[in-house]
């Protein structure tokens, strides 16, 4: 605009013709001589503006129908363009998420080594809410207890564990989600005052929790889904019955199809005391070596193996001959 005044200027005190002013200040004569088109969007942003107004929360595509139903022929594209132009756009808070890296993933060799914990939610006949906590172990895949109630806060979490614990001993470590019960203060100080390691999973990572997610399932297939409680004892009396048929009864795949008390069981651990013979024929203690994971209906077929080839299948004595092996 300044350049255009100056050849203005220049034109009017010297005399100077267009083409001669333009040459001399270096300026284009169609730049000169262009003449601003009015704006064509300023209805189109005005009417914009004030659906903006009534519908603060509304984005650029429903603002782009409205004004098309007002009569306005206009593409959803100038519209976008003149939303940010205004900056319109609807502003959005950004989702704090909670940063945990992925939990270790530990061998497991015997009971009571991790429990994994979750909730599950249900309902009444009624419609008043159901809300359960699932433990599951993750190696013998036993369930100690399924709490059910209407609500279970971080201090009833803690007593339901202590009742547990006092059943069947205290597990290593308890792997659980990020749940508000389970990051709570009281719930973490807890389990350091227990000396239970607290395993919590990546958010929105189910999967590295399989195993009560697993018997979640299995819960509402078999139980939630095919039964109707008609009030709170009702539902704890057949969710408990169902949860006994689980441990003693139902044959679990992963399991080769035993039931959890049958492979928890079999795979308690053993001690096989290794006995050698010396020269007088008098037996010396070798060593008390276990045999976690092997089944009682094994011990014989592993006896019977060694006899035959007159070796000892968990060790040799110092004497070379083959150790006895005493139950």
């Amino acid at each position: 605009m300044s350049a255009r005044r100056d050849v203005t200027f220049v034109k009017g005190e010297y005399r100077f013709s267009e083409r001669q002013a333009c040459k001399l200040l270096d300026l284009d004569r169609t730049s000169y001589r262009y003449e601003a088109r009015p704006d064509r969007n300023a209805g189109l942003l005005e009417a914009l503006l004030d659906l903006a107004r009534q519908k603060p929360r509304y984005g650029y595509r429903r603002l782009w129908a409205l004004l098309v139903k007002q009569g306005w022929r206009v593409n959803l594209k100038r519209v976008y363009r003149l939303y940010c132009e205004a900056k319109l756009a609807v502003r959005r808070l950004k989702r704090k998420r909670l940063i945990r890296g992925v939990p270790l993933h530990s061998h497991l060799t015997g009971a009571n080594q991790e429990w994994a914990i979750d909730f599950v939610s249900d309902a009444l006949a009624s419609g008043r809410g159901l809300r359960m906590l699932t433990v599951v172990d993750s190696f013998t895949r036993e369930c100690p207890g399924i709490e059910v109630n209407t609500g279970l806060s971080g201090h009833h979490v803690t007593r339901v564990l202590e009742r547990l614990i006092g059943e069947r001993g205290k597990p290593n470590v308890i792997r659980c989600d990020n749940g508000p019960e389970f990051t709570s203060l009281h719930f973490v100080e807890w389990c350091e005052s227990k000396g239970i390691v607290l395993l919590h999973i990546q958010p929105g990572r189910p999967m590295q929790n399989g195993h009560v997610e697993s018997f979640n399932g299995r819960l509402r297939d078999e139980c939630l889904n095919a039964n109707l409680f008609l009030n709170m004892n009702d539902a704890k009396q057949r969710i408990e019955r169902w949860r006994e048929e689980y441990n003693q009864q139902r044959p679990h795949s992963s399991l080769g199809y035993r039931t959890p008390e049958e492979f928890a069981r079999e795979s308690a651990p053993l001690s096989f005391p290794l006995r050698s013979v010396n020269k007088a024929g008098q037996g010396r203690c070798q060593g008390s070596p276990t045999a976690t994971g092997i089944g009682l209906d094994t011990v014989p077929v592993l006896l019977e193996a060694a006899e035959k080839s007159g070796k000892e299948s968990y060790g040799r004595c110092s004497a070379g001959k083959p150790a006895h092996v005493a139950r």
